[in-house]
């Protein structure tokens, strides 16, 4: 009886032991640090700061995040944050298609000039095929993509004269960001290009170094640039990049599929949000933003769809050399998607 006895204990023990790493859960770690290039002056830093809220509260912080503005974990190189993502070493992530562009190739896709002319536009190709077939992409590197954001229409700005024609940006000193396809972009249209990062472009409006630079008016109003002797800024919606609201594959893994579901339902609110905070004021039928910059003593131009079509035409060759890197089938599908919102 005895012997029976402990050959059930023994079998209980052993059948605990086997269900112990199924069962077992990765402990959580006391914070998880989300990282941006910018503050909550902008959009895209609100966005992050709103998820980062909503995470800690509604997993009664267990997910405990702590936002870190300015790339301030990878030494203010922004493009670094996709491999710190990679690696583990960053938890969360809200960052522009520019600066993770170098690490997924497929991403230049909406850094291709005139490529998404409009809001509608750029909604058709996130909330479909395309958006979906580039998180795939982006899953596959170890990185987990939950939403969409928009970090809105890049403008071009300058110290020296108004632009209207491609020919105005002859021999101007731009400074431009993240993929090499912006200096293709420049290059073509005779202006000369430096990239360098937010941090470093500031001085160098204000001393001259550089001439112009290329970013969204709310980021344009936010830090200030008219100050920064960018007196003449132009319309032109060259490229409107992307945000991607991401975490780690590792920190993914650690978590209750629960709050893997609290932390993406997070991101799609809070990107929603974000998307809508950077549209405001810079239409015709809300132009706050537009007004703020003609107040801070810059001029504003917005370019006609015939004058787009000049700077289009102009970048043409840019468009034919990256797209066998993109991925000629992703970008024809993209193409017929923009189309398709002009027909209607």
């Amino acid at each position: 009886m005895k012997t029976l006895l402990f050959k059930g204990a023994l079998a209980a023990a052993f059948a605990v032991a086997a269900a112990a790493p199924v069962l077992a859960q990765a402990p959580y770690k006391p914070e998880y640090r989300l990282s941006t290039n910018v503050n909550n002056a902008f959009p895209l830093g609100r966005g992050a700061e709103t998820w980062a809220k909503l995470v800690s509260e509604r997993t009664q912080g267990r997910i405990n995040v702590k936002w870190y503005p300015g790339s301030s974990l990878v030494g203010g190189e922004t493009t670094r944050e996709f491999t710190a993502l990679r690696q583990g070493t960053l938890d969360f992530n809200v960052a522009s298609v520019i600066n993770w562009a170098p690490h997924v190739k497929e991403l230049n896709l909406f850094l291709l000039p005139f490529l998404v002319p409009d809001e509608k536009a750029f909604d058709a190709l996130i909330n479909g095929e395309v958006g979906k077939e580039l998180f795939d992409l982006i899953g596959k590197r170890g990185v987990v993509p939950l939403a969409w954001g928009e970090n809105g229409s890049r403008e071009i700005s300058n110290s020296k004269h108004e632009i209207r024609k491609p020919e105005d940006l002859k021999g101007l000193k731009f400074r431009v960001v993240g993929s090499p396809i912006f200096n293709d972009i420049y290059s073509a249209l005779g202006a000369n290009p430096t990239q360098m990062t937010f941090a470093d472009a500031q001085p160098a409006l204000q001393s001259g170094a550089v001439d112009g630079q290329e970013n969204p008016i709310a980021l344009f109003v936010g830090a200030k640039m008219s100050a920064l002797n960018q007196k003449f800024l132009t319309k032109w919606n060259y490229v409107n990049d992307p945000l991607v609201f991401a975490v780690s594959q590792k920190a993914w893994d650690s978590w209750t599929p629960a709050d893997r579901e609290i932390v993406r339902q997070a991101a799609i609110e809070a990107a929603k949000a974000e998307i809508a905070d950077t549209r405001k004021g810079v239409s015709a039928g809300d132009d706050a933003l537009i007004k703020q910059a003609e107040a801070a003593g810059t001029k504003v131009t917005v370019l006609t769809p015939a004058e787009q079509q000049a700077f289009a035409a102009a970048t043409k060759p840019v468009v034919d050399k990256w797209t066998p890197q993109i991925g000629a089938e992703l970008v024809k599908k993209a193409q017929a998607a923009v189309a398709a919102t002009r027909a209607k």
